[in-house]
């Protein structure tokens, strides 16, 4: 790979992961701009993996504090707190995109990875997005979520294993759709997105042993760190500045590079 092609796609698919943009669709766009080969199986996991390191680092003391609060529930004097119920919560909210990302998994990899698409549902989720950040409540915190909460935040998420969804957009805006702030909307989207990185991580890096292919560690280990960096500094900035801001740029940026996408088709 060339050094442009790394640095592009790392910091590329460190801003998306968590930007409500959509990752997967501007992963599989900068190749087709820039005329890039195929990044193949093994930085994809690497930059993913660049992207996990980054929410578990950034909520490395919540994080903590969940997993402590959920083991010492199992005790003998355990007891349900906030904290544990928020690991089940998220839990809970993964069960569906593992179902639908098992089930539509050979489908994913072909005929859904299409720039028609891809405009298509950068445009219509893009809108729905807005929809729900201007008719949202915004009153609840994420520790106020309740199963059937997570539920509908887990099947909003199944509908990003389609490009030009937005992982973190699509669960944003379902927890706008329930009341949640903000703050708190995006806070457990992007506690989701551990699990379910590693979960994609974790077939992707199946299907990289199968291949039993060739890797140069160097463009990983680059990749990871730029990926790791740059979705580091997404996450903090975009807490900082999503209340003042709202998710109208956002929604203005996806809604050009769909109509862009679709005038590139004529």
């Amino acid at each position: 790979m060339e050094t442009l092609n790394i640095l592009l796609l790392s910091i590329v698919q460190g801003l998306t992961e968590f930007l409500p943009i959509s990752s997967s669709a501007h992963l599989i766009l900068v190749p087709h701009l820039f005329g890039f080969k195929d990044q193949g199986l093994a930085f994809d996991v690497a930059v993913h993996l660049g992207s996990l390191l980054a929410v578990i680092g950034y909520f490395r003391q919540e994080i903590l504090s969940i997993i402590s609060d959920f083991l010492q529930s199992f005790g003998p004097k355990g007891k349900e707190t906030q904290k544990s119920r928020m690991a089940w919560m998220i839990v809970l909210a993964t069960i569906p995109i593992m179902i639908f990302g098992i089930l539509m998994k050979s489908l994913i990899e072909t005929d859904l990875r299409s720039i028609p698409v891809i405009a298509s549902t950068t445009i219509l989720f893009g809108l729905l997005l807005y929809w729900y950040d201007a008719k949202g409540v915004k009153k609840r915190n994420e520790y106020s979520i309740l199963w059937k909460d997570a539920l509908i935040i887990g099947v909003f998420q199944a509908l990003a294993i389609i490009p030009g969804t937005s992982r973190s957009g699509i669960t944003i805006a379902a927890g706008l759709m329930l009341g949640l702030t903000r703050q708190a909307a995006s806070r457990f989207s992007f506690l989701l997105a551990i699990p379910t990185i590693l979960m994609s991580g974790g077939l992707v890096t199946l299907d990289l042993i199968r291949a039993d292919v060739l890797v140069n560690w160097n463009e990983l280990l680059s990749g990871a760190l730029l990926s790791f960096v740059s979705a580091y500094l997404c996450i903090h900035f975009f807490l900082k500045l999503i209340d003042r801001i709202g998710m109208l740029p956002f929604v203005l940026y996806r809604l050009l590079l769909g109509i862009a996408l679709l005038m590139f088709l004529l």
